[in-house]
């Protein structure tokens, strides 16, 4: 294994991990010290009703390496993964279950795969120790966000992942987004792989799983397909279909302006009654909604417009001057 020039957070969303955070530190550090990788591990707990938050306060307290973060209450893994984010100053980003089914003994094959040149690699979890009821869905949900964003990974969902530490600042995450990072940062430029990863039954306490968060990850991966195929120009996608509607209702309208012409010129054909036809209030009504489409498409140009005056719409790949930033460390 080749070493990593620089240093490592791990960012761990937990909530009601009581039996596992102790377990965890010890298994990250035995990982890192084996291939001198200087770390720090970032607790996130996410509204734990357990004796989750005293467990990673004794865990700061003994460790000068470990921290914890504690929310006023559930907000959300993407929520607990912005917040990681925000605090993380090590050169590579990893984050990691809490439930100990993610093995740290994986951590030496992501930092091969960054140094082959990837910004971010995804575990891949190929022998998966969940119920049917848990892994169909997903591979399913997979197969869907590998086809929508052209992002082709086999487990989107897995939560071990590794991050350069710019690409940690380069995106941004709410609601379910966070099945969808490598998928954000692939459509600001980052480099994508993916390892297969050891995955072990869970042994303590009971999976967060649940059909509801199964129908937000649907609807977030709407939500990201539509902002990296049009959110910088929301009007080639809603003005497009407004125009068509206009279109529509033009021709239709011009049709049947032509058709009542020629009736009242040609004796043998009946005359055409507008008011009658169910085809012209079709073509008034596709007019009005194109026009109401073309109108919002350029609202929505405008409201992005603006709210990219505050954000830079590229992300940088090199500088020649790029001060670099110096952390205490967990000597590994």
């Amino acid at each position: 294994m080749n070493g990593f020039p620089g240093s490592a957070t791990f960012v761990i969303p937990t909530m009601d991990e009581q039996d596992t955070v102790g377990t965890l530190v010890e298994k990250i550090d035995a990982a890192c010290g084996g291939i001198g990788l200087p770390h720090d591990v970032l607790f996130i707990d996410d509204g734990s009703t357990d004796e989750t938050w005293s467990r990673i306060e004794a865990l700061a307290e003994q460790y000068d390496h470990v921290r914890g973060i504690r929310f006023r209450r559930n907000f959300g893994k993407a929520a607990a993964l912005s917040a990681g984010f925000a605090q993380a100053t090590g050169d590579v980003v990893f984050t990691m279950d809490a439930d100990l089914q993610d093995d740290p003994v994986e951590i030496p094959a992501f930092i091969d795969k960054l140094n082959e040149g990837f910004d971010v690699v995804s575990g891949w979890k190929q022998k998966r120790k969940d119920a049917l009821d848990k892994t169909l869905p997903s591979k399913v949900f997979n197969w869907l966000v590998s086809r929508m964003t052209g992002v082709h990974l086999h487990d989107h969902n897995c939560g071990f992942k590794a991050y350069r530490g710019p690409v940690t600042k380069d995106v941004t995450l709410y609601g379910e987004r966070h099945r969808f990072v490598p998928v954000l940062a692939a459509a600001r430029g980052w480099r994508i792989a993916e390892i297969p990863v050891v995955h072990h039954a869970r042994q303590f306490g009971q999976s967060k799983y649940g059909v509801s968060r199964l129908a937000k990850g649907f609807l977030d991966l709407l939500s990201i397909f539509f902002l990296t195929t049009f959110g910088k120009r929301p009007f080639h996608f809603v003005g497009a279909i407004g125009l068509l509607f206009f279109l529509t209702g033009g021709f239709g309208l011009v049709y049947l302006a032509a058709m009542w012409v020629i009736s009242r010129q040609l004796e043998s054909m009946t005359d055409v009654d507008l008011h009658a036809s169910a085809l012209f209030y079709y073509c008034i009504t596709a007019l009005l909604l194109g026009a109401q489409m073309f109108l919002a498409g350029l609202l929505a140009e405008l409201i992005v417009s603006l709210s990219d005056q505050s954000k830079t719409p590229y992300s940088i790949l090199q500088d020649t001057q790029s001060p670099r930033e110096t952390t205490e460390r967990c000597p590994s």
